[in-house]
């Protein structure tokens, strides 16, 4: 049975009802005064424990593109107001995070925010929110575009929206589930400043890009890389339990690129946010990498220094414990359209996926995010049946 609650919820608001007023800030995007209080006590380290390869006693479950548009109440709190604006504004930005785990018995919440916040705070212009056209007035189409990016912004006072979001996260949950950071990998968010891909699929210009001006193409990505290091620092500085990695568009490089650009910033990545983090003695969290349609580098992944690593629905569970062996915890990967079907059959299918996957080092999700006309009652269903499935598999093992 689904457990999507109607009328009140566990923090005992209305669903669609505000939990804080939307800020009157506009468009601020360095922080204001931090909130210095301690953070509440985590309730449910399911997700922490299954990615540091700890026993769970059920299999934790979140998705990706939880906090958004499929949910009423993200459009009641939302209304008309632009998408970016929206990411810019720290008390709105909390309350989207949480909506899902106001409604559904996930075991993480996930910021709400976008990829593209960084090609923004290196500099480029926005002609539009995504899916209104095309994002950015200028993209990179020559070598020389390369330059005009600023790679040394001042981050906070770029993105300390961002962070000012998160610490009132952390706040505003109670300590009920971990709060997840994220950001774009270098590849997917170059493809952005590019192929201006709201604009309409032309998938093969950034990587004629990277093969006809090599030294732009690596020097785009580098400073791509440097710069989600220093988010990802950020983030995890301000209260972010545990970060994931999105290369939405990786498995377009083929092999031969993949392991050419984009493989070493994925790794440079991971070492670097750990070596700034010890810099700073800061905890270190778990890192969760998700590259779509990369079935071709399965065990590069699996040694690419993260704790997890992300599945699309394409490649089978028990395919993936044979090459990624048990060093490494899984995620995934549920097709987003089985949301479209009965709520018998997506019983059938979470409970074929979690016996395929096994009940330790595993983190359930989607095999992409959860598509904007997907009901939530279906997605209830989907988190509930990881939670019963795999509680009854821990009993009988």
């Amino acid at each position: 049975m689904s457990q999507t609650l109607k009328g009140t919820n566990s923090y005992g608001t209305k669903l669609g009802e505000s939990t804080c007023r939307a800020s009157s800030v506009k468009n601020m995007a360095a922080p204001r005064t931090p909130n210095l209080k301690p953070f509440p006590p985590l309730q449910n380290d399911l997700i922490l424990r299954a990615a540091r390869g700890e026993r769970t006693e059920k299999v934790p479950v979140w998705v990706m593109r939880q906090a958004g548009r499929y949910l009423p109440e993200y459009k009641a709190a939302k209304g008309d107001k632009k998408f970016f604006a929206t990411c810019r504004d720290p008390e709105l930005v909390s309350e989207l995070t949480i909506q899902p785990v106001k409604r559904f018995p996930v075991d993480a919440a996930i910021i709400f925010s976008d990829i593209l916040v960084i090609p923004i705070a290196l500099g480029m212009k926005v002609a539009n929110d995504p899916g209104e056209g095309p994002v950015f007035a200028e993209p990179i189409l020559k070598a020389e575009d390369v330059d005009k990016l600023k790679p040394d912004f001042d981050i906070q006072e770029e993105l300390g929206y961002v962070y000012e979001a998160i610490t009132l996260t952390r706040h505003n949950l109670e300590g009920k589930v971990p709060l997840f950071g994220f950001c774009g990998a270098p590849f997917t968010i170059a493809r952005f400043m590019v192929e201006n891909v709201s604009a309409g699929p032309n998938i093969n210009r950034t990587r004629r890009f990277l093969v006809e001006c090599p030294e732009a193409g690596h020097r785009l990505l580098n400073i791509l890389k440097d710069a989600i290091v220093r988010h990802l620092v950020e983030q995890i500085a301000a209260g972010a339990q545990i970060v994931q990695v999105f290369d939405t568009y990786a498995g377009e490089l083929g092999p031969g690129l993949f392991a050419r650009y984009e493989l070493p910033m994925l790794r440079a990545i991971s070492m670097e946010v750990r070596e700034k983090l010890a810099e700073r003695k800061i905890a270190q969290v778990p890192m969760i990498l998700f590259c779509k349609d990369v079935h071709f580098a399965l065990e590069e992944l699996s040694k690419s220094g993260y704790e997890v690593v992300g599945l699309d629905w394409t490649i089978p569970p028990l395919h993936a414990r044979r090459l990624m062996g048990p060093k490494v915890t899984l995620q995934g990967n549920l097709d987003p359209v089985m949301m479209f079907t009965t709520k018998e059959e997506i019983r059938k299918a979470v409970k074929e996926m979690v016996e395929k996957f096994g009940t330790q080092r595993y983190i359930a999700n989607l095999g992409h995010g959860v598509m904007k006309d997907t009901d939530p009652d279906h997605l209830g269903e989907f988190i509930n049946a990881v939670h019963k499935y795999s509680e009854d598999m821990n009993a009988i093992s």
